[in-house]
């Protein structure tokens, strides 16, 4: 079990020699086990890039990201793939269900790829659904639940295995006011309760409000840093406010 996440002077370039983009410039952050962490920043920022680089979708061009002790820059793609199914979790703004299988057969196939065994398999299932609040609607298709509940079962099959690090790109972008704010309060729940260690990417500072530490990118490099501290989570939205509207950033509605 590692204890932090270290990003190092990572860097990204998209392009050849005549037409290079420079996504992310010499980024170094940590993140500590147990926070939850939210990166924003106004389209085109590297938001999505930095975090598709920590959930190793995609590679630095230079720099180093340690999980521990582990580089992950190091590791060959069949390495990548099991540190990937070992110690991350995946929630996305559209799902990524399948509407062929059930809410819970949603949940079970993330266990079934690892050949748990049956009743370790229903137990896990059950544990998880119970505490999201999605246990009534288990045999239910996606396409007979709401967008709130579709993304519930989302963060469940994400934290079945109870991986090291959830990863959540833009995950309230498709809900309406009430699920968002659901969805939200279930990442502090886990945060809180099973010490589960978020990333969030977002534009929205409603949802920003909700971690414990901002980042704020601007053409690829951090700008500025927000502490929440002991502080209520309106007057941590007003200073998130406070910085987007200096930078340009996308505003949102305080809800």
């Amino acid at each position: 079990m590692y204890d932090n996440i270290r990003v190092c002077d990572v860097e990204k370039y998209y392009g050849n020699d005549s037409n290079v983009t420079k996504a992310i410039d010499r980024v170094s952050f940590t993140v500590e086990r147990g926070e939850f962490v939210g990166v924003m920043g106004a389209s085109g920022s590297g938001k999505t890039t930095l975090l598709n680089m920590l959930a190793t979708i995609d590679r630095v061009t230079a720099g180093h990201i340690f999980y521990g002790d582990t580089d992950i820059t190091e590791l060959k793609d069949e390495k990548l793939s099991d540190f990937r199914k070992e110690n991350l979790g995946f929630v996305f703004q559209d799902y990524n269900l399948l509407d062929t299988l059930t809410m819970e057969e949603n949940i079970v196939l993330a266990l079934t790829i690892r050949k748990e065994g049956k009743a370790e398999i229903q137990r896990k299932c059950g544990e998880i659904m119970r505490l999201l609040g999605i246990e009534e609607i288990k045999n239910k298709f996606p396409y007979q639940v709401s967008g709130g509940q579709k993304q519930r079962c989302a963060c469940a099959r994400a934290l079945v295995n109870r991986p090291r690090l959830l990863l959540a790109d833009e995950p309230t972008g498709a809900l309406d006011s009430r699920s968002a704010q659901t969805l939200l309060e279930t990442f502090t729940d886990m945060n809180h309760s099973l010490n589960a260690t978020i990333l969030m990417v977002t534009h929205d500072a409603f949802s920003a409000s909700y971690c414990s530490r901002i980042l704020f990118l601007k053409d690829g490099r951090i700008f500025h840093e927000l502490v929440r501290g002991k502080k209520e989570r309106r007057v941590f939205l007003n200073e998130i406010l406070d910085v987007l509207s200096l930078t340009g950033g996308e505003l949102s509605d305080a809800r």
